[in-house]
């Protein structure tokens, strides 16, 4: 069989065309998490924590300083560039991947408790060795 022949059974399935549908719509779901923290969660934690803004707070390892440069227009003292550890940032996206995660885990619930239980299978017949056991049983009876 082709590997072109194999791969467009394998699209056909389903398996591929779902895994698409599921990308994009875990991006559509990124983008309105990501406006739900930053918009209305976010603001409401740095209410209750006094005014504090999370997403500019970061800890500056190395300050920035600007180039200067003389009358000429050379370089006299480079720029450098800030250095920072954005904490602020890695507690907000933490949060709504916190927030990602509880919504996955109630679709997942929801879509648990909607499958059907399937019954039990039925309990499989006697073997051919129980049937001629019964067999010789039922003779000795007589």
């Amino acid at each position: 069989m082709s590997m072109l022949k194999e791969f467009k059974e394998f699209a056909m399935k389903g398996n591929l065309i779902d895994m698409a549908v599921a990308f994009v719509m875990g991006a559509a779901f990124t983008k309105v998490t990501t406006a739900f923290i930053s918009g209305m969660v976010m603001p409401l934690v740095g209410q209750i924590t006094g005014g504090v803004d999370f997403s500019s707070m970061k800890w500056v390892l190395t300050h920035k300083v600007d180039e200067v440069k003389d009358a000429s227009g050379a370089v006299v003292t480079p720029g450098v560039a800030e250095v920072a550890v954005s904490w602020g940032q890695f507690i907000t996206v933490t949060i709504e991947f916190l927030v990602v995660a509880f919504v996955m885990f109630l679709v997942i619930k929801a879509i648990n408790r909607m499958k059907k239980a399937e019954p039990a299978p039925p309990p499989p017949g006697p073997s051919n060795e129980e049937k001629l056991l019964t067999e010789i049983r039922d003779a000795l009876r007589k």
